[in-house]
């Protein structure tokens, strides 16, 4: 990994989570009840959750976690910037989590999915919590659409078929971790397996109609880009398709088009630890 473009994926991180932080905002709305001391926000990357968890919650200590210390640094560098406090902790997930401090509050988002052994995941970041603490975990939801389906050249219906690509990627990466564990993702039954209580589970909506402001329009912009790399089963006429979206000067492109829009949804499933 020496030669992993952390700086990159650092930009496309925090584009993802700045267009997609209304959802994050929502969820928060659900916990505002709580008195959080300690926060911790495990697989942290660049810190646009931790960030606004910290804004959420002034008085708590939040922590942001990661396994590289690339993004932690971005993380601390933005919360610097937005004026809030926030740790940073360098840990892997999920084995370097035993060395964490308990917390009252975790939140991981999109991080479990990444785990060979997403019930054994579940477990761990459990037993984080301090007794009648809650963890919050985003996954699931609905793919993000940013385009019509007819978009005036190639085949109508890009989406869809990039859709379903993804997903077949999806299902290959779980397939191929180490330690890979099949797994009904009932996530709010696996929370009950890891012992919490009070589980439920809601889904808010990131909607941000055409004309999307630039920061937005950067990140659908790198989301398609990646697309276009990571799929190398696309035919030539979507892959041509993809390219002129891609490229800056064409009017019909991402950067340029007005009909350009963000449409997704975020899961985000919560459980209490017992009190007693």
């Amino acid at each position: 990994m020496n030669d992993f473009d952390w700086a990159a994926m650092a930009d496309l991180l925090e584009r993802e989570g700045e267009a997609h932080g209304p959802y994050v905002d929502q969820a928060l709305e659900q916990l505002r009840h709580l008195t959080p001391r300690r926060i911790l926000d495990i697989g942290s990357g660049p810190g646009v959750a931790a960030c606004r968890l910290a804004a959420a919650f002034p008085l708590a200590e939040v922590t942001a976690v990661d396994g590289a210390p690339e993004l932690l640094a971005r993380a601390a560098e933005r919360a610097e910037r937005l004026g809030v406090r926030l740790r940073t902790e360098v840990a892997e997930f999920p084995e370097g989590l035993a060395g964490l401090e308990p917390a009252d509050l975790v939140w991981t988002g999109q991080v479990v999915h990444h785990v060979g052994d997403q019930q054994g995941a579940l477990d761990r970041l459990a037993g984080l919590l301090e007794p009648g603490g809650v963890l919050a975990v985003v996954e699931g939801g609905l793919p993000a659409r940013w385009l019509p389906r007819d978009i005036g050249f190639g085949r109508p219906g890009l989406q869809d078929r990039l859709g379903a690509a993804m997903a077949e990627r999806f299902s290959r990466m779980r397939a191929e971790l180490p330690g890979s564990v099949a797994v009904v993702e009932d996530w709010a039954g696996m929370l009950r397996t890891a012992g919490l209580t009070e589980v439920r589970s809601k889904t808010f909506l990131v909607d941000r109609p055409a004309p999307l402001a630039r920061d937005a329009r950067q990140s659908v912009r790198q989301m398609l880009q990646r697309q276009r790399t990571v799929l190398g089963e696309l035919d030539a006429e979507d892959v041509a398709t993809i390219d002129r979206l891609l490229d800056p000067a064409d009017p019909a492109g991402i950067d340029r088009r007005p009909d350009v829009f963000l449409l997704t949804a975020k899961t985000v499933h919560f459980g209490r630890r017992p009190a007693g």
